[in-house]
């Protein structure tokens, strides 16, 4: 393992390192501009990954990755707006904190609170991802449909709104996945007689109209709304000054970082929760928990640990099981299939070279994520003023001219229109989006993987009765929705109590 690290690491040019960096400071700036999201970000990227170099192509996007996630701070401190989800409840503390005149501090904390998570998530990515990979060489069918089955019913058992909706745009999902010539038996099924359905959905477009288009159409209707952006006075004396004073708070690092990195894992979570959890949970082991939200750096360090440190908990069952963590590793894995790869275990074994280099990848990203950081604050708070009426028509036109790109087909791009305007419209009505894609990506592997089970079964689906990993994923399914229906029942009894 270490010759194949010192190997890829000789490899890296000039021109590999430009794009790394270009990649991560492109990042940041997208994650600090309140509403354009890692997830967005990545989004726009792939497409042009499409007509790179394999390896090139997933470093550019690891890179973005990880700025897309950290550059969220900056926004979250000095505008008291989440740059990205990531960064929920870094406003609770870091904003009250730049009130009081010390936004460089606040900086500080996020910042190497965001270093040290992504160095803790990188580790656990080395050092879990393997054994884990090797664990799922074993899985047949059953396996894999009962981990389809698992991944949808932990998306749908966290749809905040409502689980309903959330088993509703799964269903919608699934079934735009079987739009198309069917894998097994070559039926067409809801085709209409349209031959570009004939393929079923590219993937792509209905990723980026979903999470790119809804996003932009749910922004500008605050387009003319100017933001009151606050001086940062920022200083790398005081960043380094803060730096240790971070490591006297270590049991808060060392709880968010496993917290992040394990919710990370977790299919279809990601950073959007962890954040939380994290944040509560520091605000739980405090001694002044009423000091939280007044700008303790506790809250900070918690909320920026976890955010970071759910990245590479996020590239774990991509890598290992092909499996998305959040909404961002699922455009990876859309880049994944462009490329004509499909991650997971074969991936880890017969391509060890790629695995090695998205490790390195990331590792670096995190490092140069630190330096741009501390080196080019004043540059991002600048990018916070970039007028949203030129931004917002300029990010459509990319999105337009790589859905085309792909196949050279306009039928690509009324797809990306139509589920743009879907995704707004599901947006409105609170319907969880994630849901919905990730059944379309799935729902075909769920299906031939279930047909097989089938037919080992002799017709039945005793096949499931004969694997004890099977029976365990769908447990824990069933397990998750009925757990999150009981909460949800008594919150509305309490409620109605109320």
């Amino acid at each position: 393992m270490l010759s194949q690290l010192g190997a890829i690491i000789g490899n890296f040019d000039l021109f590999t390192i430009m794009l790394m960096v270009c990649g991560v400071f492109g990042g940041l700036i997208i994650g600090a501009l309140p509403g354009l999201t890692s997830t967005m970000a990545v989004a726009l990227l792939v497409p042009v990954t499409y007509g790179m170099d394999v390896n090139h192509g997933l470093i550019l996007l690891v890179a973005v990755y990880i700025g897309g996630i950290a550059g969220g701070l900056v926004a979250a401190t000095l505008l008291n707006i989440p740059g990205t989800p990531a960064c929920v409840a870094t406003t609770f503390d870091a904003y009250p904190m730049a009130k009081q005149g010390q936004a460089g501090r606040a900086l500080s904390y996020g910042i190497f609170s965001a270093f040290l998570g992504g160095i803790f998530s990188f580790c656990c990515l080395v050092l879990l991802a393997p054994p884990l990979s090797s664990f799922a060489l074993d899985f047949g069918p059953c396996e894999y449909f009962a981990l389809v089955l698992f991944t949808l019913s932990c998306i749908v058992s966290i749809s905040h709104n409502s689980i309903i909706k959330g088993f509703i745009s799964g269903a919608m999902g699934l079934l735009l996945s079987c739009v198309g010539l069917s894998e097994t038996d070559g039926m067409p099924r809801f085709d209409f007689g349209i031959s570009d359905l004939q393929s079923g959905f590219n993937v792509m477009p209905v990723l980026i109209g979903m999470f790119a288009v809804s996003q932009i159409l749910i922004e500008v209707r605050g387009i003319r709304e100017p933001y009151s952006v606050m001086g940062a006075n920022f200083s790398q004396r005081e960043f380094w000054r803060v730096a240790g004073d971070v490591f006297t708070h270590w049991k808060n690092v060392i709880r968010s970082a496993l917290i992040g990195t394990g919710i990370g894992i977790l299919p279809g979570v990601g950073p959007g929760l962890s954040n939380i959890v994290a944040y509560s949970q520091a605000k739980a082991a405090s001694k002044n928990p009423e000091s939280f939200g007044t700008g303790n750096p506790n809250g900070i360090i918690a909320s920026e640990t976890a955010s970071c440190a759910s990245t590479g908990g996020a590239m774990i069952p991509l890598l290992t099981l092909g499996i998305p963590g959040d909404a961002t590793t699922m455009m990876m894995l859309g880049a994944f299939m462009l490329q004509g790869l499909q991650p997971g275990p074969l991936l880890m074994r017969d391509n060890p070279e790629l695995i090695m280099l998205i490790y390195t990848a990331f590792f670096i990203s995190v490092v140069l994520m630190l330096f741009m950081l501390i080196n080019c604050i004043k540059l991002m708070v600048k990018a916070l003023m970039l007028p949203r009426e030129i931004l917002y028509p300029v990010i459509v036109m990319l999105c337009v001219i790589g859905c085309y790109a792909l196949n050279s087909s306009m039928f690509d791009v009324w797809v990306f229109f139509a589920m743009g305007l879907l995704g707004t419209v599901m947006v409105a009505l609170r319907f969880p989006l994630l849901p919905l894609v990730l059944g379309l990506m799935l729902g075909r592997m769920a299906e031939t993987q279930l047909r097989i089970s089938i037919t080992l079964g002799h017709g039945t689906p005793s096949a499931f009765l004969h694997s004890p990993i099977a029976m365990l994923f769908i447990a824990i399914s069933i397990v998750s929705v009925g757990w999150s229906l009981y909460k949800v029942n008594k919150a509305r009894k309490a409620g109605a109590a109320a």
